[in-house]
């Protein structure tokens, strides 16, 4: 139990992860610290409905989450979302949840469009919500999401996070034109997307 006498929170950071990469892991350990959460689980997406097509397959990028996760002790990687298939919503995978104290980790870009989401009040009822910087961003929560969660007496929570100039667009390029991304990865998943012609 925490201080305030409910149960240890998970967190859960949810993302395409094509591919997954340090800064992803950087921000689970942070909000694992900060937010004295029992573990996170990183939740690779089947099929993102707000981006393109993505570029590994659902298999390839699962298995570069468990790569990328071994060993650091907290962290797992929950398939719900590519198990279920489909076009992948948020709202789908907190209803098919285990019953329990969920975090919802976002960063400051997603926070920015958080009221587009499909049910976001649902799932602002269902998680708390905790945001982290990243590069080029800078926090601000939309008048709406702000006045409803006053309304509601829901929290948005602060996880501490030096930002860290990554992205994962940034690592498919570098591969596509040949070049190295291994000091953005990983060595794991920089050794098997090399083993398996990835992002070429």
């Amino acid at each position: 139990m925490s201080p305030s006498g409910r149960a240890t929170a998970i967190g859960l950071l949810g993302g395409s992860f094509d591919p997954v990469h340090e800064a992803h892991i950087a921000l689970a350990e942070a909000a694992l610290q900060a937010l004295a959460l029992s573990e996170v689980q990183l939740i690779p997406a089947a099929n993102p409905w707000q981006r393109e097509p993505l570029k590994a397959s659902a298999e390839h990028r699962l298995r570069m989450l468990e790569l990328a996760v071994a060993g650091h002790a907290g962290l797992s990687v929950n398939p719900i979302e590519i198990s279920r298939g489909g076009a992948t919503y948020t709202l789908d995978t907190l209803r098919a949840l285990p019953p329990g104290h969920y975090v919802w980790l976002l960063g400051a870009d997603q926070l920015a469009n958080f009221c587009t989401w499909r049910g976001w009040q649902e799932i602002a009822t269902r998680v708390d919500l905790a945001v982290a910087v990243r590069p080029g961003t800078a926090l601000r929560v939309p008048d709406e999401l702000a006045q409803w969660l006053a309304a509601h007496e829901r929290p948005l929570r602060e996880v501490p996070f030096a930002p860290m100039d990554v992205s994962a667009s940034d690592i498919r390029d570098r591969l596509a034109h040949g070049a190295s991304a291994s000091h953005l990865l990983n060595p794991a998943v920089a050794d098997y997307i090399a083993r398996h012609g990835l992002y070429r």
